[in-house]
């Protein structure tokens, strides 16, 4: 079972770029979903994540106030809106499902070992 990133690309700086998380309904609703991203060089890093409720999000420093996670309507999938996109954002960005909690509960992982089911990550790229 995979998570799929979906909808990067090559944009501009201060663009805006809506990411797409998605695999079969059950490895999705009434999980935290979270968003991490690695660039060339570097490791893995936390990015958004939304609970499993769907009631709580929390954000790096780096993309709070740019970056918005959501549910999809039918919860089936989860959404990352990046705004305002700069330089530094240039990775390839993932998606995963959050291990470790009770389904539909409030709580958020940040780190890498709180998630399973990686999928292969859509690349972002952010031009001058």
């Amino acid at each position: 079972v995979q998570l799929q990133a979906s909808g990067g690309g090559l944009v501009q700086a201060g663009s805006s770029l809506s990411l797409s998380c998605s695999a079969s309904g059950r490895t999705v609703v009434g999980y935290a979903v979270g968003w991490f991203r690695q660039a060339p060089g570097k490791e893995r890093e936390f990015v958004a994540a939304i609970s499993g409720s769907g009631r709580s999000t929390d954000y790096a420093d780096s993309v709070k106030g740019r970056f918005t996670v959501s549910r999809g309507n039918a919860k089936a999938t989860v959404y990352l809106q990046m705004i305002s996109l700069k330089l530094e954002d240039t990775a390839v960005y993932y998606c995963a499902q959050g291990i470790g909690v009770a389904t539909y509960s409030d709580y958020v992982p940040r780190k890498v070992s709180g998630y399973r089911y990686w999928g292969q990550g859509t690349q972002v790229t952010v031009s001058s």
